[in-house]
Formats: C-alpha cells, sequence, structure tokens
C-alpha cells in the first residue's frame, strides 16, 4: 500500500520529497535503520523519524508529513521530536506565515550531535566525582567510580581530538586533497 499524501500536494513528487510517496524501498530503509538505531538503546518512534528525515531529500518534514510517511497518529511525532531535539539530532524551523513548525536534520547532524556532547560528558564527570566522594574512593564502588569517571575524561579528550580529525577529512573531501 503507498503511502498517503496531504491534500492539495502533487502526488507525482520524487520519492522522498514532500508530497511524494515513498518507494517500498526507502520505506524498508527507514524501518531498518529506525530498527538498528532502536537496537542501540533510541526511543523506538524518535529512531523512525530520524530515519524518515535523513531519507527524506529536503531533510525537513512537518509532523504531519512525518506521519503520513511513517503511518502513525500526528501526535505521535511530538515525543519523539522533542527527544530528538533535546539530542541536537534535529532542529524546529517555522514555516512562514504559518503555526506550523517542519522539523530538519542537518547535513552534519553526527557531527553537531556529538559535537555537543562535551556538556553531558562534563555533567557526567561532576557527578561521577560527587558520587567517589559519597562512597569512599578506596570502596569498590568507589574503585569503579573513578574508573568510570577515567573512562568519561578520555572519551572527552578523544572526542575532541576525533571531530577535529573528521573536520580535516571533510575539508580535504571538499577540496579533493586526501587527508
Amino acid at each position: 500500500m503507498a503511502p498517503r499524501t496531504e491534500p492539495g500536494t502533487d502526488a507525482e513528487a520524487a520519492p522522498g520529497e514532500p508530497g511524494g510517496s515513498w518507494t517500498p524501498e526507502v520505506a524498508a530503509f527507514v524501518e531498518r535503520f529506525a530498527g538498528d538505531l532502536t537496537d542501540a538503546g533510541m526511543q523506538r518512534m524518535a529512531a523512525r523519524v530520524l530515519a524518515a528525515l535523513l531519507a527524506e531529500n529536503s531533510g525537513a518534514l512537518t509532523s504531519a508529513e512525518i506521519a503520513d510517511r511513517l503511518r502513525v497518529s500526528p501526535g505521535a511525532i511530538s515525543g519523539a521530536v522533542s527527544y530528538l531535539s533535546q539530542m541536537h539530532l534535529l532542529s524546529r524551523e517555522r514555516q512562514p506565515g504559518t503555526r506550523r513548525e517542519r522539523y530538519r536534520v542537518h547535513q552534519d547532524v553526527w557531527h553537531d550531535a556529538m559535537t555537543n556532547r562535551d556538556p553531558l560528558l562534563n555533567r557526567w564527570i561532576g557527578s561521577l566525582r560527587q558520587g567517589i566522594e559519597a562512597v569512599g574512593p578506596d570502596s569498590p564502588a568507589g574503585r569503579r567510580l573513578t574508573e568510570t569517571t577515567e573512562f568519561m575524561e578520555f572519551m572527552r579528550v578523544g572526542l575532541r581530538d576525533l571531530m577535529r580529525r573528521w573536520q580535516e577529512h571533510r575539508a580535504a573531501a571538499t577540496t579533493g586533497e586526501s587527508p
């Protein structure tokens, strides 16, 4: 069964374009990748919304358009877009002249999401240090919390280096140079 289109939209639009219908292959990809994201711990509906936006040529859809493509109610989309917005995986845009919002996944969504992890890692590290003080650094729990803190600090530094290397890689790819 082909996905529905909104009244007044061009049913002949290209697959993945707003108002267009998805091919069965695109729909299968969306569900497969959403399953992969869910298996990694993402909320199911959030995973489906993110996969749908990634598969959309424009990278942007309204709640109604997302609901249409995923064959769910528009109300089911609300919590998912809030979660994805908090995770820095999408942004909200107002459609000019309306009260409707469009949700956009940007070209560099993964870079942005990972770059924005620094404040989160800092908060976790601060909480872990308080936990070490609370349980005592020489207790089994204190040693476990210390190791966790060291791992988070290692990840924070490594992530910064990885993001720098990614930017260099992208710049080289843009100019045609080898990294």
